[in-house]
């Protein structure tokens, strides 16, 4: 039956369809940019491309004697690393508490209501206590990020463990599976790849809570000069960031989806 959903685009025309909604976006900007520049050459609000390219360049390639390197790549180095090591930590808590929380009836009973209020709690509500316990060092900021995301992976591994079929636990208990084998042998494979996924859905929080915390302290990353900038109104500087800042979530994104693909290639005969 001839239906729309019954019909698939080709992957060249999967790109164009995907690409154009984003070449709409910058002839749109460019069209404002340039009528508005037409009535003020000195207009900083929607700045053109030739005024992005010389201060993206200058932010690349000029060394800034205080860090010893360029601004933009020190401030992607800071902001990366208080992201991944945030991540890395929420993901090592979500994957341990999360099977544990998910698996063992007693701690499900202790702890799901505990992770549950957190999970409730706005992480930014919460940033000045942070900083008041930890300082205004680099600790508070992983916390921060921790605190923002974990809960909701602990909680969304813990579901997928809940969800394991019966009959799966029954048959490892009848060959005599231990506790800690069945976590290992059966809980473990499924709950990894849920893991990635919850991760991968916790990017743009984990992105938000990294510009928070440098936007009120911090000695660099990309949140903290956006925010340093934006009293000058520096456009040119404040919307390569936000480009930028997008281009690496995507590029986490594809990391970690590829990276699930090739460590759980059964996910994707199952998705299929």
């Amino acid at each position: 039956m001839r239906r729309i959903i019954n019909y698939l685009p080709s992957p060249g025309v999967a790109l164009a369809l995907g690409a154009a909604p984003f070449l709409a976006v910058g002839l749109g900007y460019l069209a404002a940019s340039d009528a508005r520049l037409a009535v003020d050459a000195a207009d900083k609000l929607m700045p053109g491309f030739a005024s992005f390219y010389a201060q993206v360049s200058r932010l690349m390639t000029r060394s800034d004697p205080v860090v010893g390197m360029p601004l933009f790549w020190f401030d992607t180095w800071c902001s990366m690393a208080r992201l991944l090591a945030g991540i890395g930590v929420s993901a090592l808590i979500g994957i341990v508490c999360g099977i544990l929380i998910g698996f063992i009836p007693w701690l499900r009973a202790t702890f799901e209501p505990l992770i549950f209020a957190l999970s409730l709690i706005p992480p930014l509500a919460v940033l000045p206590i942070l900083f008041i316990a930890f300082g205004l060092g680099e600790t508070s900021k992983l916390v921060l990020i921790v605190f923002g995301i974990a809960p909701f992976i602990v909680r969304d591994v813990a579901l997928l463990v809940t969800a394991i079929p019966r009959e799966q636990i029954i048959k490892a208990q009848t060959l005599g599976a231990s506790t800690w084998q069945m976590i290992v042998d059966v809980v473990l494979p499924q709950a990894l790849p849920r893991l990635i996924e919850s991760v991968r859905l916790s990017l743009g929080a984990a992105w938000l809570f990294v510009i928070a915390a440098e936007a009120i302290t911090a000695e660099g990353g990309l949140g903290y000069r956006i925010f340093l900038v934006r009293r000058y109104l520096a456009m040119d500087v404040i919307l390569p960031y936000v480009v930028w800042i997008t281009l690496l979530a995507f590029l986490l994104d594809y990391a970690l989806r590829k990276l699930s693909a090739a460590a759980f290639p059964w996910t994707r005969i199952r998705e299929a």
